[in-house]
């Protein structure tokens, strides 16, 4: 650790060891990038200690199976650099990356998550009782009542799956929202219900670069699911009562969906249609709670195996894919309005984060955080 001349310093003081615990202490990622702003000391030691990561992966352990590497001009720096100098660049934009990262793990903004739905395991009636009318928040459409509902089953133990796509790449999700759908329209007015809710999250096995769903293309040769998608998440089953309302699960932790991807299994049927004797599955409404992780990042899946980048857009800072521009503008006036709604106080703590490294050849161009799972 870096030593001053007079050894009056508090970081000097207490040492490294302590100091650290000290500093991880810390809970708010804009506090951590302030101490990193009281002098060049006290920067070296937040950066050269990974503090910033260290604050990431406390937020969010999961990330903890990740292994990185920073990518500069296309060019992967591993650990072995040739010299001191590239070492402290490496560790700069590893403090800045993470610092942003951890800022936007720290939002506390609530959104509904969900972009569109992509598939179901099955469907009784298409399109009139299809996947998409769960995100439809009316429950009727022209006087007909508007739900999914699954094909039927003499086994009530085969259980259904609901697939949709979230607003971006990187969402951190922390409750996920379902309604069994009543048909009032048969004798007694049954519930639809599943014994019990599980959710999974990830990502597309067909590279996401090449644009579109693998579940939508029929070329891919997927016999299932599991053909389709690589999932990073899973979270315990959740009971689900056989009762009309919105029933809403909360994660244990918050998840982060690397990938966009959300799966909604349904495990186990409790109602028989009297008319056929076969059980059904039926959903009304689906919501997802969360946020997107930030404009500033975006992830670009590379291959099946599960290999991903994560892209930081330091300078642009806004993820394109989640800016629409409204009818009459351009999408120069919506990045720029998008821009205006960021906080004074984010703006002086990008100031601080890329104040040590003004003089970077390489500064103006995108920073990419390269993940493996």
């Amino acid at each position: 650790m870096p030593v001053m001349g007079d050894g009056n310093d508090f970081i000097h003081w207490l040492g490294h060891d302590m100091s650290i615990k000290i500093l991880m202490c810390l809970e708010d990622p804009s506090d951590l990038v302030r101490v990193s702003a009281v002098s060049r000391l006290w920067r070296q030691f937040v950066v050269e200690n990974g503090l910033s990561k260290q604050l990431c992966l406390r937020m969010l352990p999961e990330m903890s199976s990740f292994a990185g590497a920073i990518e500069i001009n296309n060019m992967i720096e591993t650990e072995e650099v040739q010299s001191n100098d590239m070492e402290r660049k490496i560790l700069e934009k590893n403090h800045r990356v993470y610092a942003y990262l951890a800022q936007g793990l720290a939002s506390s903004m609530r959104t509904a998550c969900i972009a569109r739905a992509i598939s179901a395991s099955s469907t009784d009636n298409y399109p009139e009782e299809t996947i998409e009318n769960t995100l439809d928040p009316r429950d009727r459409i022209r006087h007909s009542a508007s739900y999914w509902s699954s094909e039927g089953e003499m086994d009530p133990s085969i259980p259904e799956s609901l697939v949709y796509k979230l607003i971006a790449n990187l969402c951190v999700v922390t409750e996920i929202h379902v309604q069994p759908f009543q048909a009032y329209f048969q004798f007694g007015h049954p519930i639809y219900s599943a014994k019990a809710v599980r959710f999974r999250m990830g990502h597309q096995k067909y590279p996401m670069e090449r644009g579109g769903d693998a579940a939508n293309d029929p070329a891919a040769g997927f016999d299932s699911l599991e053909d389709q998608y690589i999932w990073t998440y899973t979270s315990p089953e959740f009971p689900m009562a056989q009762e009309n309302r919105l029933q809403k699960f909360k994660l244990p932790e918050p998840a982060l969906c690397i990938g966009g991807i959300l799966q909604i299994e349904l495990l186990g049927r409790v109602q028989k249609q009297e008319m056929d004797g076969l059980y059904y599955i039926c959903v009304s409404h689906v919501q997802v709670v969360g946020r997107p992780l930030s404009e500033a990042f975006d992830v670009e899946i590379h291959d099946p195996s599960g290999k991903f980048t994560l892209k930081y857009l330091h300078r642009g800072y806004q993820c394109q894919s989640l800016v629409v521009a409204p009818e009459g503008l351009g999408a120069d006036t919506a990045s720029w309005i998008q821009s205006g709604d960021r906080s004074i106080e984010q703006m002086i703590i990008e100031g601080f984060l890329g104040a040590a490294a003004e003089d970077d050849s390489d500064d103006y161009l995108p920073t990419l955080q390269s993940l493996q799972c």
